[in-house]
């Protein structure tokens, strides 16, 4: 059977692609490794989040968690959705006056965002420190169960068939068609291929920018209103995603059952997905200076996973060769994969049909796969 587009990889950034590109009518075959919402979207912890490290990702972030907000009263229970807000905590008045940069920010864009006082922050968040001087409320995030949500997306529509335990071998395209080479020698075309792998992405395209960052996340018994937003630290994009070696940043959510998940961790340089109890121990150290009573609690499981991360920490969504391509990539999200998944199917599809870009965005190319190619390594 062929189809008009062959997707490769069925997490939430694959399973996104799907049921958009088979909304604009087209038939689509996803093509899964493993099982359907495994590898990073199966290890991470689902929180639907704007970030605005740079123009670009914001704007991404902001339209994807739009879409899920507009989505979320199609799912299910068992997807988990739910708009807990973000907390972003300051421990000092330099991290307070960020927040109020943070909060302008947002304001401009029209995100809702709160500044709270220490007051306001015990109100908001009785667990947290007192030591702590403030906060800033993003109203509208959310969490999901991103490896249901991604099985939701997938049954969305009978134009899409899914394979699993389906490895490529390899992919291949020119400026008619283009076609899949399955691990076991069958040959599958189509009209495009999008290729949604994450960290798998190089073995079938040379020459991808992308580097694995190793993650924990610990998940404790259950404790209903122990916490009740995601809460961060505002150092949290200092400490945990612009350092190298080992880092840890406190990062905790409530899930629907009551449980906490507690993360995060960054490692470089190590594809072993051994838990390091050195690392835990380091987290749980920085989770217990913003919840001081976390040390009290049941931990039942402790797990690890792998972001797929571009050097300069924006996705790869775009023609993955050139411009016209039939060839797409839609991949290294790193850790916002489940927020801008929806977002990052809109933009598939928009340049796949050739349609105006589906939410304003600084810049053409903030995204393109080519901008690491050798002839842009100069700027």
């Amino acid at each position: 059977m062929t189809a008009d587009v062959i997707v490769v990889g069925g997490g939430i950034v694959g399973a996104a692609c799907a049921a958009e590109l088979a909304a604009r009518g087209m038939t689509v075959d996803v093509l899964e490794a493993r099982g359907i919402g495994g590898g990073a979207t199966a290890a991470g912890m689902g929180h639907i989040v704007v970030m605005n490290d740079s123009p670009a990702e914001f704007a991404l972030a902001r339209a994807s968690r739009e879409l899920w907000l507009a989505l979320a009263p199609h799912l299910r229970e068992r997807d988990a959705f739910s708009r807990c807000g973000t907390l972003w905590i300051a421990e000092d008045d330099e991290e307070l006056n960020a927040a109020r940069t943070m909060r302008d920010a947002f304001a401009a864009a029209g995100v809702r965002a709160h500044l709270l006082d220490s007051g306001a922050l015990r109100e908001s968040e009785p667990a947290v420190s007192h030591a702590m001087q403030g906060g800033l409320l993003i109203d509208d995030d959310a969490i999901v169960y991103a490896p249901a949500a991604a099985q939701w997306l997938l049954m969305s529509s009978t134009r899409i068939r899914v394979s699993t335990d389906c490895a490529v071998r390899a992919v291949d395209a020119d400026n008619t068609h283009a076609d899949v080479t399955l691990a076991n020698g069958e040959r599958r075309a189509a009209a495009h291929v999008v290729v949604a792998n994450g960290l798998a992405v190089p073995d079938l395209i040379a020459d991808v920018p992308l580097e694995a960052k190793k993650g924990h996340l610990l998940i404790t018994d259950r404790y209903p209103g122990a916490i009740r937003h995601q809460v961060l630290e505002l150092g949290y994009i200092k400490s945990a995603h612009h350092a190298r070696g080992t880092s840890v940043a406190f990062n905790a959510q409530p899930r629907p059952t009551g449980q906490v998940l507690i993360g995060s961790s960054r490692q470089f340089g190590t594809l072993d997905p051994a838990v390091e109890m050195n690392v835990l121990s380091m987290m749980l150290a920085r989770a217990t200076r913003y919840l001081p009573g976390i040390g009290g609690l049941n931990a039942i499981r402790a797990w690890t996973g792998f972001r797929a991360a571009t050097p300069d920490g924006l996705p790869l969504i775009g023609p993955a060769r050139f411009p016209g391509d039939r060839l797409w990539l839609a991949a290294g999200h790193e850790g916002l994969g489940v927020t801008t998944s929806l977002g990052t199917a809109k933009l598939i599809a928009a340049q796949m049909l050739g349609e105006p870009m589906p939410f304003d965005m600084p810049g053409t190319h903030a995204f393109s796969p080519q901008r690491f190619a050798p002839e842009h390594a100069d700027g």
